[in-house]
């Protein structure tokens, strides 16, 4: 799956070969993550992070719930509701 969104150096994606619950990766220079969707109203929540510092992470965390419905669609679209 392509990118979803960007911001920055951050890619946000979806894998069409992946599992619930729904979640999103987060991937870019200095470091990789999981944010949980918690669909269909969020908040979202990290799962996993790797490389990434505590303020990065947050600001990517707010970026990811701004576009929560559009995320939690599309992962309806790719993997149905779980």
């Amino acid at each position: 799956m392509g990118s979803l969104l960007r911001f920055g150096p951050w890619r946000v994606m979806i894998y069409t070969r992946d599992h619930g619950p729904a979640h999103v990766h987060v991937v870019g220079p200095e470091g990789r993550a999981r944010i949980a969707l918690n669909c269909p109203d969020g908040p979202p929540v990290p799962i996993d992070a790797f490389g990434i510092d505590t303020a990065t992470l947050r600001r990517i965390i707010d970026e990811v719930a701004g576009e929560i419905e559009r995320l939690c669609r599309e992962w309806s679209l790719i993997h149905g509701n779980d």
